[in-house]
């Protein structure tokens, strides 16, 4: 029976470890299953998105005393993940920290970076003020790619970055994308703020 969870196999086992005089509780079945390497290994819920661990070159954090005072001042950014009857879709948004706008973004079926800058040169085309800007990450190997920090160099866009490997520094881009909703229509995909 794969996968059975211990407890269960415990309350199945009981009356026949009874009957044999085998005396065996629940945590020691545990502790002998765990030393046997028998125990059921939880299977990961999410799919990861960041790999922040690189030796490409990562930005200070410029929005530690900032907060946006008007549209464009602050674009954030961030990759989520999209399931679909086709498998897992990759999400990229850049957001107007001020107005909460989704500037652009990019479905791909991969998490490479030519794919993130297309997010990107969508929220650049999108301006409609020419304010100074900040664009906010984490630190994934995507935004500190050589290609993504042309193109932000390109838009005269300072880059920004969170301090560590703490989402809460990027808590606005984390946010959009948990109220975001990604339509499927025929083949395509339609994306959707929730309001």
């Amino acid at each position: 029976m794969p996968r059975i969870g211990t407890r269960k196999l415990y309350f199945l086992l009981k009356p026949k470890l009874e009957k044999a005089g085998i005396k065996l509780g629940r945590d020691a079945l545990f502790d002998y299953l765990r030393n046997e390497r028998l125990l059921v290994r939880p299977k990961r819920s999410f799919t990861k998105t960041t790999n922040s661990r690189h030796w490409m070159q990562k930005h200070p954090n410029l929005l530690k005393e900032l907060k946006p005072s008007h549209p464009e001042e602050v674009l954030v950014s961030d990759i989520t993940y999209v399931q679909s009857d086709k498998g897992v879709h990759y999400l990229s948004l850049v957001t107007d920290a001020f107005s909460r706008k989704i500037m652009g973004y990019e479905l791909s079926n991969e998490m490479k970076a030519t794919d993130v800058v297309k997010a990107l040169r969508k929220a650049i085309r999108a301006r409609q003020y020419r304010c100074s800007c900040i664009h906010h990450s984490d630190r994934g190997l995507q935004y500190c790619s050589a290609v993504y920090q042309e193109q932000l160099k390109s838009g005269d866009i300072k880059p920004s970055m969170t301090d560590g490997y703490d989402c809460y520094q990027n808590a606005l881009a984390e946010r959009v994308n948990g109220i975001c909703l990604v339509l499927k229509y025929g083949d395509s995909f339609i994306l959707s703020q929730l309001r």
